[in-house]
């Protein structure tokens, strides 16, 4: 599964949640275990984690003059770990937000 997969199904679940927390929505069915949501996004934490152990690898090669990394496989292997991670850090801040918004309200 690659990470965009992992975002996509992890953004969907979000959403369903979001939607049933608000009443919009009857409970989406589940697809697995309580535990798919923390394996999905242990998932995705390790693939950003790959895609920026891949990039810092072809920057070293192409540092140390090897022929075979041309600077446009550095710099998409870079921009592509870059924007992995900044979308897992902004569903990281949403989760978090969730968070904040549920243990707000009153009961």
């Amino acid at each position: 599964m690659s990470s965009v997969d992992s975002l996509d199904s992890l953004l969907t679940q979000l959403r369903a949640l979001a939607d049933q927390a608000q009443g919009m929505k009857a409970p989406a069915p589940s697809t697995g275990s309580e535990g798919d949501f923390a394996n999905t996004l242990k998932g995705v934490v390790n693939s950003v984690n790959d895609l920026q152990a891949k990039s810092s690898a072809l920057q070293a090669q192409f540092s140390s003059g090897d022929q075979s990394v041309s600077l446009s496989q550095v710099m998409v292997a870079s921009q592509k770990a870059g924007l992995s991670f900044q979308t897992m850090l902004q569903v990281r801040n949403k989760l978090v937000s969730a968070y904040q918004d549920i243990m707000n309200i009153q009961a």
